[in-house]
């Protein structure tokens, strides 16, 4: 017979507004097996958990149920301290009675009502509750970051720092990300290139750090401390090992139209090429779709000249296996397209352009040299309009319903870097409101405005028509003074919302990692674990959780490393006990089970029955507990009902599900 003691918590007010805990409290009090049920204020607090732990102790308490928030908040606080007074912490149930009573409802009775069934299911589930112990696991010793801009920069030097090994996959053929594209960045005006490059370089010359540049992660098994990756390395055509990235190659290719991704689509680049000065690691690619000699086998050029005999047209497509113990997801963000927003030009005039095409315009490496001039006909721009929020904060169905965050300050950055070089041009800012949450951000803008005489003007672009003489004329409200607005412009440049990378989802599914509906990755919890994912040993990096700007990734950066290094610390951890398990006399070897498991823990082989006295010889499953993460998948696929899931076993659903219907 059970001994169970339930323990309600007021958790200040947010329960005990709407609940009364006294009432349920007293209720749960006679029901069977209870010999204990109190309330506290605070049962998460040290004083509550000592009214735990003495109550176990003095009524030989064999089940625990609190009545307190959700168990993804304080399920491992209370398993510790029922593990602490002598009780396996898998003999504790907790019914949540915050998120899913007093935070939904407003009525006291039905809310209360609602308590008192959660806590019976609870206890119901506690009668059938069994004592588990987690299993132990090795922890590999090395850390995979995907993604080589600066949030995966830096958590990779900060790893390696602390003496582990890292290995930086980037799809790109340098680290860097859109850092690299930047002139200058806010709020100090300093120069991207002269931060960012230090730290590539970093990167390159660590011993406990090796780049896969050029390459993707194409399949991840496993789980936390013992992951098996696959990485695809794309095919350069050019040997690494070989090239001293000398360039001469890039200078001969006579294949010279091809779109240069690094600057937009602004300039041109040849079939072969490197994609900026500082490109880590600095190698040769071979674009497959312009070369003439992968295309048609005709030319060889860069062949013939290169000095080192580091062209290879026939390489392939190679994939890499290696163990991790943490991965980190850097995978970045891009601007939206903007093929939905017509209104504004952007498809009909070369001089409507997006703030990270004007970055490259300004930038000395950019196609200008880093002289401001028009697209189109390569004249200075006298009249400059600015954009804010084109796909960000929409309730259109366009764009994003979120704050892009990161576009008031680039483009105050951007007035700012027009006016001081180019005095003679006039800047408009065309905004809903000005957004500078950072150390220094809302001096950075006032800056702008009162030293730099930037007109900021309130108010939305209806429209922007180019004008026979190739001018723009921009139509607007000014809210501010209550008048319409049409303004003659020598370009139009638009502050476009930011999205995840488009690769965020696919690899999002590899790992078994949560997104929200952006497809930004969900952290595990917005306050007290802000760098880790729902799943355990997956940790979130820079802007694939949401836009931040270079000082907040670089902090999450560090703080997304320092979780992992207290992961790789360990020797070993402590899995999970509840896992699911085969009973082999109900299994009829269908391979249902296995079909569905996302972690590839189910294997099946023959084993031996005896049978009405003979001996049978039959195919079942198997799972191996230290691959399965108790994720039920296998029990709801199984029709014979031979699996189930210690912990979360098919009599102790039931259980609960009985004691809330009968009331």
């Amino acid at each position: 017979m059970q001994r169970i003691g339930v323990f309600v918590c007021h958790c200040g007010t947010n329960i005990a507004a709407t609940v009364d805990v006294k009432a349920v409290a007293e209720a749960l009090k006679y029901e069977p097996g209870v010999v204990v049920s109190e309330e506290y204020q605070y049962m998460c607090s040290e004083a509550g958990q000592e009214l735990i732990k003495n109550a176990i102790k003095e009524n030989a308490l064999t089940g625990v149920v609190v009545c307190s928030c959700s168990p993804r908040m304080h399920e491992a606080t209370f398993r510790k301290t029922v593990a602490a007074a002598g009780l396996n912490p898998y003999m504790l149930e907790i019914a949540n009675i915050r998120e899913q009573v007093s935070w939904i409802h407003k009525n006291i009775e039905e809310a209360t009502e609602k308590a008192i069934i959660l806590g019976r299911a609870a206890i119901a589930k506690v009668h059938l509750n069994a004592p588990l112990t987690a299993g132990e696991s090795p922890v590999v010793k090395r850390a995979l970051v995907i993604g080589g801009g600066i949030a995966g920069i830096q958590t990779a030097l900060d790893i390696a720092e602390a003496g582990f090994e890292v290995d930086i996959v980037e799809k790109n053929p340098t680290i860097g990300g859109k850092m690299t594209q930047l002139d200058k960045t806010f709020p100090t005006l300093d120069c991207a290139a002269c931060i960012l490059t230090p730290k590539m370089v970093d990167c390159a010359q660590n011993d406990k750090i090796k780049i896969y540049s050029y390459s993707e992660v194409s399949e991840v098994k496993g789980f936390v401390g013992n992951f098996d990756v696959t990485i695809k390395r794309k095919a350069r055509y050019v040997d690494e090992n070989k090239c001293t990235g000398c360039g001469l190659c890039t200078e001969k290719c006579p294949q010279k139209k091809v779109p240069n991704e690094f600057n937009l689509g602004l300039d041109n680049r040849r079939a072969i090429y490197i994609p900026f000065a500082q490109a880590v690691p600095k190698i040769a690619t071979i674009d497959a779709d312009y070369c003439t000699m992968l295309k048609s086998g005709k030319c060889g050029v860069c062949s013939k000249v290169c000095t080192v005999g580091a062209i290879d047209y026939k390489q392939q497509d190679t994939y890499v296996n290696e163990k991790y113990g943490a991965i980190v997801v850097a995978t970045g963000f891009n601007p939206i397209k903007l093929d939905k927003y017509d209104e504004f030009a952007y498809s009909q005039s070369a001089d409507v352009i997006t703030s990270l095409e004007l970055e490259r315009l300004m930038n000395a490496a950019g196609p200008n040299g880093g002289t401001l001039l028009r697209p189109s006909d390569k004249k200075h721009p006298h009249r400059i309009a600015f954009i804010q929020c084109v796909g960000s904060r929409c309730d259109d169905g366009k764009g994003k319903s979120y704050c892009s965050k990161i576009c008031c300050m680039y483009t105050a950055k951007h007035a700012m870097l027009i006016r001081e070089k180019y005095p003679d041009t006039e800047v408009y800012v065309f905004y809903i409101d000005v957004r500078t949450p950072g150390k220094n951000f809302d001096e950075f803008y006032r800056r702008a405005v009162e030293e730099y005489g930037v007109n900021y003007i309130k108010g939305m672009v209806g429209k922007v028509l180019p004008e026979p003489d190739g001018t723009l004329t921009v139509r607007a409200s000014d809210l501010l003074n209550g008048t319409q607005l049409n303004l003659s412009c020598d370009l139009v440049v638009l502050a476009a919302a930011i999205e995840p990378d488009k690769s965020a989802r696919p690899l999002a599914t590899m790992l078994t990692a949560s997104m929200d509906t952006n497809d930004f990755f969900t952290e595990a919890h917005p306050k007290l674990r802000p760098v880790e994912s729902p799943t355990a040993g997956i940790f979130l990096s820079g802007a694939c959780q949401g836009p931040k700007d270079i000082p907040e990734t670089v902090s999450q950066a560090s703080a997304c490393a320092a979780k992992v290094i207290g992961l790789l610390a360990k020797n070993t951890l402590k899995g999970n006990p509840c896992v699911a398990h085969s009973d082999e006399l109900l299994c009829n070897g269908c391979s249902s089970c296995e079909k569905v498991c996302p972690y590839g823990a189910i294997s099946y082989s023959d084993k031996e029955f005896r049978i009405n006295g003979k001996m049978v010889t039959r195919r079942v499953a198997s799972v191996n507990p230290a691959v399965c993460q108790g994720c039920g998948a296998c029990t709801v696929a199984c029709p014979s009902g031979a699996m189930d899931l210690r912990g979360f076993s098919n009599s102790q659903i039931m259980a609960e599900v009985d004691a809330i219907c009968k009331w």
